[in-house]
Parts: C-alpha cells; sequence; structure tokens
C-alpha cells in the first residue's frame, strides 16, 4: 500500500517519518504542497494521487488539520481507499464565521474590504469564504478520525455530525488538543493509526 501523508498549517512533508514505523510493509511519502487554497492545494493533491494511481492499487491517505480539508476538496475520492484524518478542519465556513467573530469582522465588512488582517495571524477572505459555502465537502471514502476532546477550532458536535454523515469512525482522546504534539498525545495517536491499520480491508 502506498502511504500519502498532507500536513497541516505550519507542518512540513518531513512530518511523514513519523509514519514510517507505523506501516513498516508499505511506502509512506509526504506531499510539499506550495499553495494554501482549497482550490489550489486541492489541484495539487490530485495531481500527486493522480501520479500515485498509476503504480499502485491501493492508496491510503494521512492527513492533518487543514489539509484533511484541502484533501476533501481535491476531488480524490474515488483513488484511494482509506483515510486517517487528524483534527481534521471538516466546517470550514463555521471556523471562516467564527473567526469572523474574535475578529468583530462582520460580513459586509468584509466583502467590501476583500481580505482583512486579524490579530491572532490569520488572513480572513471572501473569496475564502465565498468558496467554501459553494463548494459542499463531498468524501465517500472509508475514513477513521482522531479528534482532540481540547479542540478550540472545531466541536465535538460539529465533528460527531461530521462522522455520521460520512460514516467515518471517531476516537476523541480525553484531554487532547488540535495539535498532537506532546509525548501522551503522540502515543494515543500511535495507538489509534495501530489499531486500525486494518480497517476497511
Amino acid at each position: 500500500m502506498q502511504i500519502l501523508y498532507v500536513h497541516g498549517k505550519g507542518g512540513t512533508a518531513e512530518e511523514c517519518e513519523h509514519y514510517k514505523p507505523l506501516f513498516p510493509g508499505d511506502e509512506v511519502i509526504g506531499l510539499d504542497y506550495q499553495t494554501f487554497s482549497p482550490w489550489e492545494t486541492g489541484k495539487e493533491i490530485r495531481a500527486a494521487v493522480d501520479e500515485l494511481v498509476k503504480k499502485h492499487e491501493d492508496i491510503c491517505l494521512i492527513a492533518n488539520s487543514i489539509g484533511a480539508f484541502f484533501s476533501m476538496n481535491a476531488e480524490i475520492d474515488g483513488l484511494i481507499q482509506k483515510a486517517y484524518f487528524i483534527s481534521p478542519i471538516v466546517d470550514m465556513e463555521k471556523l471562516i464565521e467564527d473567526m469572523m467573530k474574535w475578529a468583530n469582522v462582520t460580513e459586509a465588512e468584509l466583502e467590501a474590504q476583500g481580505i482583512i488582517h486579524t490579530e491572532f495571524g490569520e488572513d480572513l477572505s471572501w473569496e475564502y469564504l465565498s468558496y467554501v459555502r459553494t463548494h459542499p465537502l463531498k468524501w465517500n471514502v472509508p475514513t477513521q478520525i482522531l479528534y482532540g476532546e481540547k479542540d478550540q477550532l472545531t466541536s465535538l458536535a460539529v465533528m460527531k455530525d461530521f462522522a455520521g454523515k460520512h460514516h467515518a469512525g471517531l476516537t476523541v482522546m480525553e484531554n487532547g488538543e488540535h495539535w498532537f504534539h506532546t509525548e501522551e498525545q503522540m502515543e494515543f495517536l500511535d495507538d489509534w493509526l495501530r489499531r486500525y491499520s486494518n480497517f476497511g480491508h
């Protein structure tokens, strides 16, 4: 099986190294994407998967945070056999609306200005918000989701709703965060991957 890793914001393709010992019989590669919008990054992910399909029958996706969101915008459903999502962004419209509230920005202001920089470091974009509203997620791949109970970006209710609609397995780590990075969190992540290593077969 060929495994493609798609990192989250601030991450790198090299993070795929962490997953190699967990899939000893398989090849694990990371995608070093260069764009940061669902319509552009989706094309990069699709192109990478198209290349893998030429050489491999079984392709598995591991995607982190916004990497999962980009992957669901890549139209790769029919090309991959299964997916593992770690802290995926599954309702980008709600997340953008939440960030607008945090920044005290109205829709009218965002539409008028196009892009608004925020104090917490995220740019709000009218084009981005419009895109996610007109491109609802379509995802029909056997998927396992790992979610941290204290994820600040997505509520458990939103994650449960997504998992239910897409028949995905959902594992919740008590006291886990959006970013899995502590020793305890990484051990939990590794155990989760081992437990579901053969799902979908």
